[in-house]
């Protein structure tokens, strides 16, 4: 899987900026193919039909294992359904190790002007580094030596810039063995740079399918819920949570604080397989 970079970053002059982090969508080659039962592409919709009711997004972001399959239509797909629900919104996005970059990029190609943005977005007063966790042929995260030295060079360049950081793979446990064993594997490595900086206001990711939320020297970590099935939190063995798709939503404000919370699909269920013991 070899990485190309379309967009280095965009730029955008605000007030406050909210973000949308959708992560985890597992969309499949097909319309409709379903995940434990669950078809993908509609509780998409309804995390996005969600976003939309309550929201007004400065940008969407997308944390990784968007497709399930890696093909190359789950993203076509993809693009065109968030494009529906939010046209004027520019789009960001990161891979999972569900992920094919390849076909990522080719995807973000056919979509005239509205590019997906890879690695940098700047406002006016806060920047969002996007960096790549994913190993290939492997569910593990690792931080390539060549991303760390970047996330160091964006933040000593822009030292009083307050900055999120956004990666698949959590840098630290989130207390489910099973998934845990899916840790960045350098985060030593990754923190040590972090530790560097003040600006780093804080660190999130997907993967885990569930809201997390711990501060470390005072920086928020933090994950996003999936848009399709949830993982039961404090379970070392794979189980199907009841609680439903969700996305967290950020208010980035000009003095370099944020408010964050999560926000979950209401009345509605779906044909989830809850026995299974994964997929």
């Amino acid at each position: 899987m070899k990485v190309v970079t379309l967009n280095s970053h965009r730029s955008v002059n605000r007030g406050s900026f909210e973000i949308v982090q959708i992560t985890d969508c597992h969309l499949g080659g097909a319309p409709g193919d379903c995940l434990l039962g669950l078809n993908t592409d509609e509780s998409l919709r309804d995390v996005l039909e969600q976003a939309r009711a309550h929201t007004k997004p400065n940008l969407l972001l997308a944390t990784g294992d968007i497709s399930g399959d890696g093909s190359f239509a789950s993203y076509q797909r993809f693009l065109s359904i968030t494009k529906q629900y939010f046209p004027d919104v520019p789009l960001a996005w990161l891979p999972g190790n569900h992920d094919e970059l390849d076909n990522m990029v080719l995807a973000s190609r056919d979509v005239a002007g509205n590019t997906p943005i890879e690695r940098v977005f700047r406002t006016s007063n806060w920047n969002l580094l996007f960096l790549d966790s994913t190993v290939p042929e492997e569910d593990g995260g690792e931080i390539n030596p060549s991303e760390l030295k970047r996330l160091e060079s964006e933040l000593s360049q822009h030292p009083d810039v307050p900055t999120l950081i956004f990666l698949h793979h959590q840098p630290v446990a989130v207390g489910s063995a099973w998934v845990d064993s899916y840790i960045v594997k350098n985060h030593r490595e990754f923190f040590r740079v972090i530790d560097k900086f003040d600006n780093v206001k804080g660190i999130s990711w997907g993967h885990v399918h569930q809201e997390f939320y711990v501060e470390r020297k005072g920086v928020p970590l933090m994950a996003s819920p999936s848009t399709c099935v949830q993982f039961a939190p404090n379970v070392d063995y794979f189980k199907i949570d009841n609680r439903m798709p969700g996305y967290r939503n950020y208010r980035l404000n000009s003095n370099g604080t944020f408010a964050t919370d999560t926000c979950r699909v209401q009345d509605k269920s779906y044909n989830i397989d809850y026995s299974s013991t994964g997929y």
